[in-house]
């Protein structure tokens, strides 16, 4: 695969493309009953409003009691983009809200950046391995280069095991299927230094292009308008 360390990386690879043309073709088919906005930026958009929300909003908290399993059932993948607001961005994938990540990575990435980058009509984030070897699934590789919408920015290992925060997130949210907003900090000390713990989360369609590639297109609720698409990459190059 021909993505290089430069600050950009080459978008001619033939299995970049082939799960890029997935946005234009095999989407477009599936989603061809839905309205425009199907694929859009209702949760984006209220991804980009989280400077304004505070954790006095006490939804997740009621979401997170009794009710465990996830509102929607089908066979989407949940994706979910958290961090403190003055640190860097995480990732978790899950097969669905109530099961624990089979994949979670810090990014080297801030909060405020990528919602910066969400003000574009196209987000797509690339993780890149550069393993020698197909003896593992793509998404139990360890070590990844990280691109944001074509600009190389930086490397990143996946998580082993979660920590205590990154455990709390997921836990808090186990009764939620889609959306944007902020979670209570579990003590002050991080609140003040870190600031707020901001979520955003989202179904998304998972494409497998081959053994060495996987996509993720983002699902938004039919109806929530045109807006910014996210897509995330998972490549390995030999």
């Amino acid at each position: 695969m021909p993505i290089r360390s430069s600050p950009f990386f080459n978008m001619d690879s033939s299995a970049l493309l082939s799960l890029l043309r997935h946005t234009g073709t095999s989407m477009d088919s599936k989603h061809s009953k839905k309205s425009s906005g199907s694929i859009g930026g209702g949760v984006l958009k209220m991804f980009k409003l989280i400077p304004m929300l505070s954790s006095g909003c006490k939804m997740v908290n009621l979401l997170s009691r009794g009710h465990r399993r996830p509102l929607l059932k089908d066979y989407a993948t949940t994706g979910t983009i958290f961090g403190f607001r003055k640190g860097r961005v995480f990732l978790a994938i899950q097969e669905d809200p109530h099961c624990l990540p089979m994949f979670i990575i810090e990014l080297p990435m801030l909060t405020s950046a990528l919602q910066k980058e969400m003000a574009s009509e196209t987000v797509r984030i690339a993780l890149e391995s550069e393993t020698k070897t197909s003896r593992k699934k793509v998404l139990e590789e360890y070590v990844w280069g990280i691109y944001c919408n074509g600009r190389k920015i930086g490397y990143s290992i996946r998580r082993k095991n979660m920590s205590e925060e990154e455990m709390y997130v997921i836990d808090a949210l186990r009764g939620v299927s889609m959306g944007a907003g902020v979670l209570p900090c579990k003590n002050q000390y991080d609140q003040e230094t870190e600031g707020e713990m901001t979520y955003m989360r989202a179904r998304f369609d998972r494409v497998i292009g081959s053994k060495d590639s996987e996509a993720l297109y983002m699902i938004n609720p039919e109806g929530s308008g045109q807006g910014t698409e996210l897509s995330i990459y998972f490549l390995r190059s030999h």
